[in-house]
C-alpha cells in the first residue's frame, strides 16, 4: 500500500492555512511514486490559490516525518527507471520550494533520506527533541542526491559530508546545533511551536512574505551584487501595492499615540 497524502484546510478570516499529511502506517511514512505524484499535485493546486498564507507538512503519527523513499520500489530500478524515480522525487522538493508562502516541516520521529531532502526543501524545520535525522543512502548502495545539495548551505560543507558519507543517524539536539532545524521543542510542545510560527506568518504582510519568499530563492543562486540589486527591485515592487503604506502608517500612528 502506498503512502496516503491528505490535505486539511483551515481558515482564519480570509487567510488559508494548509496542512499536508503523509501517512503510511507501519512503514515510517515512506513514499513511492504514487505519493510523490500526490504531493506534487497538492502543492501545485495550493500554489495557485491567492488566499494561501502558510503550509505545514507533516507525517502521520509520532514515529516518522517521512522515513525515506520506498525501498521496495527502488530495489527493482534500472538506470532509466532510476533516473525517472529520482526525478519524480526532485519534483516533490521543487514543488514545495515553489510554493509562494512559508512552508513549515513539522518533524516528529525519523526524517531520513528522501524525507530529510523534503524537509530541507521547506522554509522552516520545527522538530521534536526526540526526532532523528540522517542520509543513510550510502549504506544501501546509492548516493544521497537531489535536494541533499541543500545540506552544505544549511549546515556547512564539512557537516554535510559527514552526513552523506557516513550515513549515520543524528539526534535533533545535534541538528539544532548545526542549524539544520529552526526550532527544537519537547514533543508535547511541537504543535504549540507550529502554531506560534503560523501566528508570526499571519502577523506579517501577505505580499511582503510572498516577495520575501522569492528573494530567499534568488539569494541561493545570485552573486552578492545581483542579490542586492534583486532586493532593491523587490523593495520598490512592494510599494506598488497598498500594504507598505497601510502597515507603516499604522505603525507610525501607534508610535505617536503611545
Amino acid at each position: 500500500m502506498s503512502a496516503a497524502v491528505t490535505l486539511a484546510e483551515t481558515w482564519r478570516g480570509g487567510d488559508l492555512l494548509a496542512e499536508i499529511t503523509v501517512s503510511r502506517p507501519g512503514k515510517l511514512n515512506v513514499i513511492g511514486r504514487a505519493a510523490m505524484r500526490a504531493l506534487r499535485e497538492t502543492c501545485a493546486a495550493l500554489a495557485a490559490r491567492p488566499e494561501l498564507r502558510c503550509v505545514v507538512l507533516r507525517g502521520a503519527g509520532e514515529r516518522a516525518f517521512i522515513g525515506g523513499a520506498d525501498i521496495d520500489e527502488m530495489a527493482v530500478l534500472e538506470p532509466a527507471s532510476a533516473r525517472q524515480f529520482i526525478t519524480d522525487l526532485h519534483g516533490v522538493c521543487a514543488s514545495l520550494r515553489a510554493l509562494p508562502v512559508p512552508v513549515i516541516a513539522r518533524i516528529e520521529g525519523y526524517a531520513l533520506g528522501a524525507g530529510l531532502e523534503i524537509a530541507c526543501a521547506c522554509d522552516l524545520r520545527i522538530a521534536a527533541e526526540t526526532a532523528r535525522f540522517g542520509m543513510p543512502e550510502v549504506k544501501v548502495g546509492i548516493p544521497s542526491v537531489i535536494e541533499a545539495a541543500l545540506l552544505p548551505r544549511l549546515i556547512g560543507d564539512a557537516r554535510a559530508r559527514e552526513m552523506v558519507l557516513l550515513g549515520e543517524i543524528f539526534a535533533a539536539e545535534e541538528m539544532a546545533r548545526w542549524g539544520l532545524i529552526s526550532r527544537m521543542v519537547a514533543p508535547e510542545r511541537l504543535d504549540a511551536a507550529i502554531d506560534a510560527a503560523i501566528d508570526a506568518v499571519l502577523a506579517a504582510g501577505r505580499e511582503a512574505l510572498r516577495l520575501q519568499k522569492i528573494l530567499c530563492r534568488q539569494w541561493e543562486n545570485l552573486p552578492l551584487d545581483a542579490a542586492i540589486a534583486a532586493g532593491i527591485d523587490s523593495f520598490a515592487r512592494a510599494f506598488e501595492g497598498p500594504e507598505p503604506r497601510a502597515r507603516l502608517g499604522a505603525f507610525v500612528a501607534r508610535k505617536r499615540g503611545g
